[in-house]
């Protein structure tokens, strides 16, 4: 009786630890951003935005931040959710099915062009890209900070630690999916890039639960931020016309046959069930919530010139 109160009791701590994980990974970062603002702007005068320097401390600092976020939730749940059960090996086909979902992804570009459209109807502009530059030697550095370390800190944060706990404290299946997919589309705070990081962010999780590890979604996320930032290097903002289309289709062939396979004929990890202790993460991560939600806010309305 004492072991399985003691069990229950852990699984209650986890829950709200991994809520407050999210709300420290979503305030902490706003606070050094601010400090961070207010230094390059003293040293550097107005145009300290624009600055290289600036632009690769601003994609920096929130990949710190995880990093700091997620040690500190693994050295506090040492009895439950251990580290090394969040990178332990996994089956081979899976890093293949991740590559084919870093494809079939691209496919999804067509899909928030839509969005995108419903947002200007309503007077949304999408803003200029603030991506560091990617020309020469600069894409060095720009795949270290932009596709290596959120590879691993962000699929630590949100596939390790959120859909592990979710998982460990006994969320069926379609929650984890689903809600951890909300949860880091919220947390990017990017109205233009709602679905898409919606979407990513459930397939990665559920490749994650089929898996049993976020080796391949690391794959999956290094894979598709590298992508970009090559095709930016190389000078193509936007995929040429010439190949988008056979190229969205196959995209699109190959983002659905993988997809059939892990939701229909893998059953790894499926779970039914609700959502246990999940008020006690919800109340946790608040305030993350909270604070994500008025990042979101806040650029759409700066979108659409009203701030």
């Amino acid at each position: 009786m004492q072991n399985n109160a003691s069990s229950e009791k852990n699984q209650r701590c986890l829950m709200m630890d991994a809520g407050l994980s999210y709300t420290l990974a979503a305030v902490i970062p706003v606070v050094i951003s601010f400090v961070a603002v207010w230094i390059f702007s003293a040293s550097m005068g107005e145009g300290f935005a624009s600055s290289d320097t600036y632009l690769f401390v601003s994609y920096l600092i929130p990949q710190v931040c995880l990093a700091g976020v997620s040690l500190f939730f693994f050295r506090s749940n040492q009895k439950t959710l251990l580290a090394r059960s969040v990178y332990r090996p996994c089956k081979w086909y899976y890093f293949l099915l991740a590559l084919g979902l870093s494809f079939g992804l691209l496919s999804l570009s067509e899909l928030n062009g839509y969005f995108i459209q419903l947002l200007e109807m309503i007077g949304y502009h999408l803003p200029e890209s603030t991506i560091p530059p990617t020309n020469g030697w600069y894409l060095l550095p720009a795949l270290l900070i932009i596709a290596v370390l959120p590879a691993v800190f962000e699929e630590t944060l949100f596939r390790g630690i959120q859909v592990g706990s979710m998982q460990q404290s006994g969320w069926g299946t379609c929650a984890i999916v689903f809600i951890s997919g909300a949860m880091f589309s919220l947390f990017h705070g990017n109205p233009a890039q709602t679905i898409y990081q919606f979407i990513c962010g459930a397939i990665y999780a559920l490749l994650a639960v089929r898996s049993g590890s976020i080796l391949p979604t690391m794959l999956a996320h290094f894979a598709n931020n590298a992508v970009i930032l090559c095709l930016d290097s190389a000078g193509y903002s936007d995929i040429p016309q010439g190949i988008k289309l056979p190229l969205y289709i196959a995209a699109g062939a190959v983002l659905l046959i993988v997809l059939i396979y892990l939701v229909f004929l893998d059953k790894r990890g499926n779970r039914r069930g609700g959502l246990r202790d999940g008020k006690k993460y919800f109340l946790a991560a608040l305030v993350g919530i909270l604070v994500c939600a008025v990042e979101w806010g806040g650029a759409l309305l700066q979108g659409m010139g009203i701030i």
